[in-house]
Formats: structure tokens, sequence, C-alpha cells
């Protein structure tokens, strides 16, 4: 394996996020110790009850050994920067109701700028050189690629995005045949829970409420962790999932940003944003997902250069924990490669 570096950063964001209160982005930056002079800088992101640990953690499951994904990408010459949300593992934690898509979007934009600039000057990383004409691309799962698409969408960030496991469209938790669908309530971007706008209450009257003294795991199982992934650590992920009470997982987040992630929930919450995203987009999930309708993706991105879509087999909605986990990356490695090849073409502005 070829040496690496990483470094754990807490990035002041309090100006951008306009809460009135100190605030902080947490950081994780993986990177090789011999830097291209080109090199791709990937800025990902969680989904709704995990920390950058996702990204940073040899994960259990059938391919537990491959490494974490941000040691593997920087064994590849990535430059890999793990992101925890505001409201979310070690980033500063705020009122829940009032992590909206602005202050959470604003916060991770200003932090990420920052780790920008100190690789440009060469001070982030302590014998890591000036690291000019990089690629810079954002991935997200799940939550995480919401939280993507608005960034891209509304501050352009990135010469391309990864939207895994995460649909514009239309987002759902499966679960197994013959099971009732999970009732998840769908709020309005604009409200909250507590102002009660719910527009799919009539269909959630109608199906049963979880118990929520239940340890079952199953409702939830099925769509997230694959056949082949041994029930211990599925319980182990979503045992008391997505509250995380006691014993955090080190994947884990205790804390969501609750208003951000329920707007995610809703169909076309995020399309606004999708709509005007300009680089090469790749739309990444497992067999099974999320997705609703994964083959029609590309709709939700009517001004991309290109729509690119990978379903990885043997796969459920948390991919770094699957056994094929390794063959996704692979995925994402060679669609920045066309990224690359795009943006040497000319490609416009992201």
């Amino acid at each position: 394996m070829p040496p690496m570096r990483s470094i754990d950063l807490h990035v002041d964001v309090t100006e951008a996020a306009a809460l009135g209160e100190p605030a902080h982005i947490a950081l994780t930056v993986t990177a090789p110790d011999a830097v291209t002079t080109d090199p791709v800088v990937c800025f990902a992101k969680p989904g709704a009850g995990y920390g950058r640990g996702y990204f940073t953690e040899d994960l259990p499951g059938p391919g537990a050994g491959t490494g974490a994904q941000a040691a593997w990408h920087a064994e590849r010459g990535w430059i890999f920067v793990s992101v925890d949300h505001l409201g979310v593992g070690d980033s500063s934690l705020h009122d829940p109701a009032r992590l909206s898509f602005a202050p959470v979007i604003a916060a991770s934009h200003a932090a990420e700028d920052e780790v920008r600039r100190g690789l440009a000057a060469g001070t982030l990383m302590e014998g890591l050189g000036p690291v000019v004409g990089a690629l810079t691309i954002g991935i997200g799962q799940s939550m995480g690629g919401a939280f993507t698409v608005v960034q891209q969408g509304r501050h352009h960030d990135y010469d391309g995005v990864a939207v895994l496991g995460y649909s514009p469209l239309r987002t759902q938790p499966p679960t197994a045949p013959g099971e009732p669908p999970l009732p998840l309530p769908w709020v309005p971007r604009d409200t909250q829970l507590s102002d009660a706008v719910i527009t799919n209450g009539p269909v959630l009257g109608e199906l049963a409420p979880p118990d929520p003294s239940s340890t079952d795991t199953a409702p939830m199982a099925w769509g997230f962790h694959y056949d082949d992934v041994d029930p211990v650590v599925v319980q182990r992920d979503l045992g008391d999932y997505p509250a995380r009470y006691g014993d955090v997982p080190p994947w884990g987040s205790a804390t969501i940003p609750a208003t951000a992630v329920l707007w995610c929930l809703a169909p076309g919450a995020t399309l606004a944003e999708a709509a005007t995203i300009r680089c090469p987009v790749l739309v990444a999930l497992g067999e099974r997902d999320v997705l609703v309708d994964p083959r029609g993706e590309p709709r939700a991105y009517e001004s991309a250069h290109s729509v690119d879509l990978f379903v990885c087999p043997r796969m459920a909605h948390m991919h770094n924990f699957a056994g094929t986990r390794e063959l996704f990356w692979k995925r994402i490695e060679t669609w920045a490669e066309w990224v690359r090849a795009a943006r040497a073409a000319g490609q416009p502005p992201s």
C-alpha cells in the first residue's frame, strides 16, 4: 500500500451558517504522500444517520479488508475529503429544526472552500505541496447525495457530481417483497414537521405505524443491506437507526439535520437545483436501493452534458458495507476520468 497521510480538521463556518451562534464543520482529509500535478480532489458527504466514518472506516461486511473508501481512492492518487454535515458527527450541533438546506449547504460550501484554498497554497497538510490543476468532484450517499445536488445547483463547486443512492425525482426506501411500504412523511420545503403540512398524510393514515419499541431491523434492513451481510453487522448498523441512542458505531452519527432530511424524502424536493447542474453526473446505486425509477433519472438533470447510470450487483442502499463495494468505487474512479476528459475538451462550466 502506498504511504498516505490523513488529518482531521474543524473549519469555522459561523458566518456562512448564519445561525447566530458559533458553527464549525468537521472534515477528514486523506491524501497520498506523493500527489500528482492534476489529482482528483473528492468531497464526500454521508447519508442520514451516518458520519464521515462511513468513508474513512473499513466497514464490516463481506467486503471487509478492502479498506476504507477514502484510503482506497487515496492509494490511487486522489485527495479524499470526508465531510460531516452541519448538525452531524463532530460538526457543531444546533437545533435540528433550524437546519434547513440554507445553513447546511452554505456551511459545507464554506468549509470546502477553505480546504481548496489550503490545498492550493500548500498549507493544508505538512509536507504536501501546492495542489494545482485539480479535478474537483462531489459525491454523496443517500441524504449526502441530496446535499451534493443542492450544493452543486446553488454554488457549482465541482467539475462533476456522483449521486449515490438518491433521486431528486422520487426516493423511497424499499421493503422486502410482500411487505408493506415504509410510512415516511412528505414534508414540503420551507415547512417543518411541527407545521403538520404532510402532503401524503391520507396515505400514511392507511398504513400501520411502526412499533417504536420494536428492535426488529427487517423493514429497513432488506433495502439497506444485501443478503450476504452478516445479521450481526445489520443489527449493529440498524438496531437503533437513525436515532443512534447509546453506543454509536464508528461510521454513524447520533444526530441528523432533521428539517433538511425530511425535505429530502419529498418527491421533487431538489429538482430545482438538479435541473441547473451542467457538469457530468453519475447516478450510482445498488441493485436494491431507494430510487423508484433508476432509468428515468436523467430527466432530473436536464441541463447536464452527460448522465451515467450504474447499478451495482449484490449491493443494497448502504453501498460501503457490500461485498461488491470495490466494484462500486472503481466505477466512480472511471467516471472521474471521463469528467477529466470532458473538462480537457472544453466542456462549459458546471
